[in-house]
Protein backbone atom coordinates (compact mmCIF):
# COMPACT_ATOMS: atom_id res chain seq x y z
CA UNK A 1 0.00 0.00 0.00
CA UNK A 2 0.98 3.71 -0.58
CA UNK A 3 0.45 7.12 1.23
CA UNK A 4 0.34 9.24 -1.78
CA UNK A 5 -1.67 8.90 -5.20
CA UNK A 6 -0.37 10.89 -8.65
CA UNK A 7 -1.60 10.79 -12.13
CA UNK A 8 -4.45 12.83 -13.97
CA UNK A 9 -7.44 12.07 -14.65
CA UNK A 10 -8.48 9.95 -17.67
CA UNK A 11 -10.28 12.04 -20.06
CA UNK A 12 -13.75 10.67 -21.82
CA UNK A 13 -11.92 9.92 -25.05
CA UNK A 14 -10.10 6.45 -22.60
CA UNK A 15 -13.61 5.28 -22.28
CA UNK A 16 -14.90 5.98 -25.73
CA UNK A 17 -12.97 2.26 -26.95
CA UNK A 18 -13.67 -1.36 -27.45
CA UNK A 19 -15.05 -2.19 -23.96
CA UNK A 20 -12.23 -5.15 -23.65
CA UNK A 21 -9.21 -2.71 -24.15
CA UNK A 22 -10.95 -0.30 -21.36
CA UNK A 23 -11.19 -2.74 -19.52
CA UNK A 24 -7.94 -4.11 -19.42
CA UNK A 25 -6.40 -0.88 -18.74
CA UNK A 26 -7.99 0.71 -16.07
CA UNK A 27 -6.00 -2.15 -13.78
CA UNK A 28 -3.65 -0.09 -12.00
CA UNK A 29 -5.53 3.42 -12.53
CA UNK A 30 -7.01 4.98 -9.13
CA UNK A 31 -10.08 4.89 -8.30
CA UNK A 32 -10.83 8.19 -6.41
CA UNK A 33 -13.64 9.84 -4.50
CA UNK A 34 -13.95 13.18 -1.79
CA UNK A 35 -16.78 12.61 -0.15
CA UNK A 36 -17.95 15.33 2.29
CA UNK A 37 -14.60 16.86 2.44
CA UNK A 38 -13.03 12.79 2.85
CA UNK A 39 -10.38 11.57 0.46
CA UNK A 40 -10.33 7.83 -0.39
CA UNK A 41 -8.70 6.28 -3.20
CA UNK A 42 -7.66 2.60 -4.21
CA UNK A 43 -5.42 0.92 -7.07
CA UNK A 44 -7.45 -1.17 -9.49
CA UNK A 45 -7.06 -4.87 -9.31
CA UNK A 46 -9.85 -6.27 -11.13
CA UNK A 47 -12.80 -5.67 -13.45
CA UNK A 48 -15.19 -7.11 -15.78
CA UNK A 49 -16.25 -6.03 -18.98
CA UNK A 50 -20.19 -5.96 -20.39
CA UNK A 51 -20.06 -5.31 -23.45
CA UNK A 52 -23.02 -4.39 -24.72
CA UNK A 53 -26.81 -5.22 -26.14
CA UNK A 54 -25.60 -8.42 -27.02
CA UNK A 55 -24.09 -9.58 -24.20
CA UNK A 56 -26.82 -11.40 -22.01
CA UNK A 57 -25.26 -10.57 -18.64
CA UNK A 58 -25.49 -6.90 -19.23
CA UNK A 59 -28.14 -4.82 -17.73
CA UNK A 60 -28.59 -3.14 -21.21
CA UNK A 61 -29.36 -6.70 -23.17
CA UNK A 62 -31.43 -6.22 -26.08
CA UNK A 63 -31.38 -2.41 -25.53
CA UNK A 64 -33.81 -2.60 -22.94
CA UNK A 65 -33.57 1.11 -21.15
CA UNK A 66 -35.00 1.72 -17.88
CA UNK A 67 -35.34 4.23 -14.91
CA UNK A 68 -32.81 2.33 -13.45
CA UNK A 69 -30.15 1.44 -16.15
CA UNK A 70 -30.80 4.96 -18.01
CA UNK A 71 -27.18 6.11 -16.89
CA UNK A 72 -25.64 2.75 -19.14
CA UNK A 73 -26.45 4.58 -22.01
CA UNK A 74 -24.82 7.88 -21.22
CA UNK A 75 -21.90 9.38 -22.66
CA UNK A 76 -18.50 7.66 -22.41
CA UNK A 77 -16.30 8.55 -19.24
CA UNK A 78 -19.33 8.64 -16.70
CA UNK A 79 -20.48 6.54 -14.08
CA UNK A 80 -23.49 3.93 -14.18
CA UNK A 81 -24.19 3.34 -10.20
CA UNK A 82 -26.87 0.87 -9.30
CA UNK A 83 -28.55 -0.57 -6.52
CA UNK A 84 -28.51 -4.80 -6.23
CA UNK A 85 -30.21 -7.15 -4.13
CA UNK A 86 -31.83 -4.49 -1.87
CA UNK A 87 -28.61 -3.79 -0.10
CA UNK A 88 -25.77 -2.52 -2.20
CA UNK A 89 -24.47 -0.27 -4.43
CA UNK A 90 -21.83 -1.26 -7.37
CA UNK A 91 -19.75 0.90 -9.97
CA UNK A 92 -19.18 1.09 -13.64
CA UNK A 93 -17.37 2.99 -15.96
CA UNK A 94 -19.62 3.28 -19.30
CA UNK A 95 -17.68 3.28 -22.15
CA UNK A 96 -17.56 3.31 -26.39
CA UNK A 97 -20.34 5.66 -27.09
CA UNK A 98 -23.67 7.37 -26.20
CA UNK A 99 -27.01 5.34 -26.47
CA UNK A 100 -24.29 2.20 -26.74
CA UNK A 101 -25.02 0.07 -23.25
CA UNK A 102 -21.53 -1.10 -22.65
CA UNK A 103 -19.74 -0.61 -19.29
CA UNK A 104 -16.89 -1.82 -16.83
CA UNK A 105 -17.70 -3.12 -13.78
CA UNK A 106 -15.00 -2.41 -11.14
CA UNK A 107 -14.14 -5.59 -8.82
CA UNK A 108 -11.84 -5.19 -6.55
CA UNK A 109 -9.12 -2.46 -5.38
CA UNK A 110 -6.09 -2.05 -3.29
CA UNK A 111 -6.10 0.77 -0.79
CA UNK A 112 -4.25 3.36 -1.09
CA UNK A 113 -5.40 6.28 0.91
CA UNK A 114 -8.36 7.23 3.44
CA UNK A 115 -7.65 3.39 4.72
CA UNK A 116 -9.23 4.80 8.36
CA UNK A 117 -12.49 6.57 6.51
CA UNK A 118 -12.76 2.92 4.53
CA UNK A 119 -12.86 1.45 8.14
CA UNK A 120 -15.37 3.52 9.63
CA UNK A 121 -17.32 3.06 6.61
CA UNK A 122 -17.15 -0.66 6.23
CA UNK A 123 -17.27 -1.16 10.47
CA UNK A 124 -13.94 -1.80 11.03
CA UNK A 125 -13.15 -4.29 8.17
CA UNK A 126 -9.88 -5.74 8.03
CA UNK A 127 -7.65 -4.26 5.67
CA UNK A 128 -7.29 -7.07 2.78
CA UNK A 129 -11.63 -6.92 3.12
CA UNK A 130 -12.11 -3.09 2.94
CA UNK A 131 -12.57 -3.54 -1.42
CA UNK A 132 -12.60 -7.01 -2.03
CA UNK A 133 -15.78 -7.00 -4.20
CA UNK A 134 -17.76 -4.47 -5.89
CA UNK A 135 -20.24 -3.82 -2.88
CA UNK A 136 -17.48 -3.45 -0.50
CA UNK A 137 -15.42 -0.81 -2.58
CA UNK A 138 -18.31 1.55 -2.89
CA UNK A 139 -18.81 1.15 0.54
CA UNK A 140 -15.59 1.98 1.38
CA UNK A 141 -15.24 5.00 -0.84
CA UNK A 142 -18.73 6.30 -0.29
CA UNK A 143 -20.14 5.33 -3.68
CA UNK A 144 -23.83 5.50 -3.77
CA UNK A 145 -26.58 6.29 -6.48
CA UNK A 146 -25.56 10.06 -5.65
CA UNK A 147 -22.69 9.30 -7.91
CA UNK A 148 -25.29 8.08 -10.74
CA UNK A 149 -23.71 9.77 -13.94
CA UNK A 150 -21.28 11.77 -12.33
CA UNK A 151 -18.07 12.27 -15.21
CA UNK A 152 -15.40 10.26 -14.15
CA UNK A 153 -12.93 13.57 -14.11
CA UNK A 154 -14.85 15.08 -11.76
CA UNK A 155 -14.61 16.78 -8.25
CA UNK A 156 -16.69 13.87 -6.51
CA UNK A 157 -15.12 10.86 -8.78
CA UNK A 158 -12.14 10.37 -10.63
CA UNK A 159 -10.02 7.67 -12.35
CA UNK A 160 -6.73 8.14 -12.31
CA UNK A 161 -3.72 7.42 -15.04
CA UNK A 162 -1.56 5.12 -13.59
CA UNK A 163 1.88 5.52 -12.66
CA UNK A 164 3.92 3.48 -15.28
CA UNK A 165 5.79 1.65 -13.37
CA UNK A 166 2.31 0.61 -12.16
CA UNK A 167 0.97 -1.17 -15.68
CA UNK A 168 0.65 -5.18 -14.42
CA UNK A 169 0.25 -8.26 -16.57
CA UNK A 170 -3.19 -9.51 -16.68
CA UNK A 171 -4.77 -12.46 -16.21
CA UNK A 172 -7.68 -13.71 -17.90
CA UNK A 173 -11.07 -15.34 -16.29
CA UNK A 174 -15.10 -15.57 -16.90
CA UNK A 175 -17.22 -13.47 -15.16
CA UNK A 176 -18.49 -13.82 -11.39
CA UNK A 177 -22.07 -14.01 -10.09
CA UNK A 178 -23.75 -14.00 -12.96
CA UNK A 179 -26.40 -16.58 -14.57
CA UNK A 180 -26.12 -15.89 -18.53
CA UNK A 181 -23.07 -16.65 -20.48
CA UNK A 182 -20.92 -17.81 -17.58
CA UNK A 183 -17.99 -18.85 -19.59
CA UNK A 184 -17.22 -15.61 -21.64
CA UNK A 185 -13.62 -14.75 -20.41
CA UNK A 186 -14.30 -11.28 -19.78
CA UNK A 187 -13.08 -10.60 -15.77
CA UNK A 188 -9.49 -9.55 -15.96
CA UNK A 189 -7.54 -9.02 -12.98
CA UNK A 190 -3.20 -7.75 -11.73
CA UNK A 191 -1.71 -11.05 -12.15
CA UNK A 192 -0.37 -12.05 -7.93
CA UNK A 193 -2.56 -9.38 -6.69
CA UNK A 194 -3.13 -10.15 -3.23
CA UNK A 195 -6.57 -7.52 -3.66
CA UNK A 196 -8.62 -9.56 -5.70
CA UNK A 197 -12.14 -10.26 -4.58
CA UNK A 198 -11.45 -14.32 -5.57
CA UNK A 199 -8.30 -15.85 -6.64
CA UNK A 200 -9.24 -18.49 -8.64
CA UNK A 201 -8.02 -17.06 -11.76
CA UNK A 202 -7.17 -18.36 -15.50
CA UNK A 203 -4.24 -16.80 -17.80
Amino acid sequence: MSGSVTGEPLDSGFYARDTVSVARDLLGCVLETRIRGVVTAGRIVEVEAYVGPHDPAAHGFGNRRSARNDRLFGPPGTAYVYFTYGMHWCFNAVTEREGYPAAVLVRALEPLIGIEAMRRRRGGSDVRALCSGPARLCEALAITGTLNGAPLDGGRIRVLCPDLTQRSRVTTSPRIGISKATDWPLRFCVRGSEWVSRREVKS
